[in-house]
């Protein structure tokens, strides 16, 4: 019972447990990476499926319609790349870059200004994705204009 006790005192001091604790976090990256990568090829299926799908057998009237989705679904995937940049960033160095994830959600941002509708979007909508382009594209700035001086 003692060294139970014992065994259980040295696996809560400060740096035993942070060790446990960055185990734990390398263990969850690496699920996270692993998932991202089958995300990441499930949308490229998806991707392939729906150009030889729409593009072959959609009317030639629909074909903007189609190729907006297209772009959308390219975005997605380019999307999910960076989210796995983010992941494998993280793995390399422990540490999360700020830069890449302001480009991840510029880009996600772009695809929705991309597909956007504007007959059915109203007008406060815009303006906020306007907002949200602006004040990442300072954030950007300014943390490359950080890193350029270090």
């Amino acid at each position: 019972m003692r060294k139970l006790l014992r065994r259980i005192r040295e696996t809560t001091k400060d740096e035993n447990f942070m060790h446990i604790i960055e185990n734990i976090e390398v263990l969850v990256s690496k699920t996270l990476s692993i998932f991202m990568v089958i995300v990441i090829l499930v949308a490229i299926a998806d991707l392939g499926i729906f150009i030889l799908k729409e593009l072959f057998t959609a009317p030639y009237a629909r074909f903007n319609t189609t190729l907006y989705k297209i772009f959308g679904l390219f975005l997605n995937v380019l999307i999910a790349l960076e989210i796995l940049e983010n992941i494998t960033a993280y793995l390399r160095k422990h540490v999360f870059q700020v830069e890449l994830v302001i480009v991840t959600s510029l880009i996600a941002v772009a695809r929705k200004i991309i597909i956007l509708d504007l007959e059915k979007v109203p007008g406060i909508d815009i303006i906020g994705l306007g907002i949200a382009i602006l004040a990442l594209s300072i954030s950007y700035l300014i943390i490359r204009l950080s890193n350029s001086k270090n």
